[in-house]
């Protein structure tokens, strides 16, 4: 439990497995971990210099990127991966739940080569 206790939240959400993005209202690019990073072909500190409209496809760019993360939460994204093909990932809820949050932090499940599957 020590060890828990003492373990930024930074460090555990770069260790997570899954991909973590967070993002400003304004679209700044807060944080993304490695898994991200792997799942659009980018380093994390690539991604976090990428303004939002660069690493989502197809949302739209009215409000701030939070109220947009919202409102497709629990939905199927288009990401942009560096060699320019889209990547599609289920993107969960903000796990920074309260309405006033200036900040959506977001897990992403890659669904690419299943729903290529699944077409053919």
């Amino acid at each position: 439990m020590a060890l828990l206790q003492n373990l930024p939240a930074l460090v555990v959400l770069e260790r997570f497995p899954v991909p973590v993005l967070a993002i400003a209202e304004d679209g700044t690019i807060l944080f993304a971990n490695s898994a991200f990073g792997e799942m659009v072909g980018r380093d994390a500190d690539a991604v976090k210099n990428m303004p939002f409209a660069e690493v989502f496809h197809s949302l739209p760019d009215d409000g701030s990127a939070v109220s947009v993360m919202r409102a497709n939460a629990g939905l199927l994204v288009e990401l942009v991966h560096r060699d320019g093909s889209i990547v599609r990932a289920r993107m969960s809820k903000s796990a920074l739940l309260r309405g006033d949050d200036p900040v959506a932090l977001a897990t992403f499940e890659d669904l690419t080569e299943q729903l290529w599957a699944d077409e053919l």
